[in-house]
């Protein structure tokens, strides 16, 4: 992932002002919704997974109803930057969304995003079973920051200088 993908993907999604943030699990997906701003990301819901259609059927209804323009998932990569299942099983389940949900798709590198939102859970003392109830939007909200982080840093004089490319 690199500037100009996300620059690219900024442009694809600005039909519609949302952007929504997903945090895909094996036994749920974690959802985050962005303002309509696309500065803030936060935690929307947490989808018990069933199977792929009635998941992505739930997906497309709260897309339609935030008038979301463009999807961030999280890509689980392994900690040297490879991709591994995981990664792949991401890369599938995005496949299999498009024709039911045909919106722009960025892959946003989600290393330690379950990790840091946990270990924030237990500075907050939240129990056990607070914590299962809350991680997986809360990762999905922390990967949607991190994407609306870099986009609002390629803004126009957002202080990046095209030097460095």
């Amino acid at each position: 992932m690199n500037r100009d993908e996300i620059a690219a993907f900024a442009e694809a999604s600005s039909a519609h002002p949302r952007l929504m943030g997903l945090d895909l699990g094996t036994k749920t997906i974690g959802l985050a919704l962005s303002d309509v701003g696309r500065r803030i990301g936060s935690p929307l819901e947490t989808i018990r997974r069933v199977k792929f259609t009635p998941d992505a059927q739930r997906l497309a209804a709260l897309c339609v109803r935030y008038d979301v323009g463009g999807l961030v998932i999280g890509l689980p990569l392994n900690m040297d930057g490879t991709e591994g299942p995981r990664a792949q099983s991401s890369r599938s389940f995005a496949r299999n969304l498009k024709p039911i949900l045909p919106l722009p798709i960025l892959f946003f590198d989600e290393r330690l995003s379950t990790a840091a939102v946990t270990r924030t859970l237990l500075e907050a003392d939240a129990s056990r079973a607070r914590r299962g109830e809350l991680v997986d939007k809360l990762a999905a909200a922390y990967i949607l920051q991190a994407c609306l982080d870099v986009m609002g840093g390629l803004a126009p004089g957002a202080g990046f200088d095209d030097e460095d490319d």
